[in-house]
């Protein structure tokens, strides 16, 4: 059987499949953006295909945590977007 890599959300903190979760990655020049196919370089965090987990993520400050940085309202509107798109079976 093959191993299936796991990672944690950050807003329910929860430990998923990474293929169910959505990447978002801080590029060594700064510029936050999610990675669809998650394989761009850089610091990456993880959240889950659920406008719930979203929210938590947001209101915490787990992503500007993550990456010691502010996070700008476009990141998370593209990250609602992905949310609602349904992009449900990941890459």
């Amino acid at each position: 059987m093959k191993k299936v890599p796991l990672r944690q959300c950050i807003g329910c903190r929860e430990m998923k499949p990474k293929s169910e979760l959505i990447r978002v990655v801080r590029s060594p020049e700064g510029e936050i953006s999610i990675d669809d196919a998650g394989r761009k370089p850089g610091r990456g965090a993880y959240v889950c295909r659920s406008s719930d987990c979203l929210r938590r993520a947001q209101k915490s400050r787990a992503l500007e945590r993550a990456f010691s940085q502010k996070i700008a309202d476009e990141v998370y509107d593209a990250l609602a977007a992905s949310v609602e798109g349904g992009g449900a079976d990941g890459q």
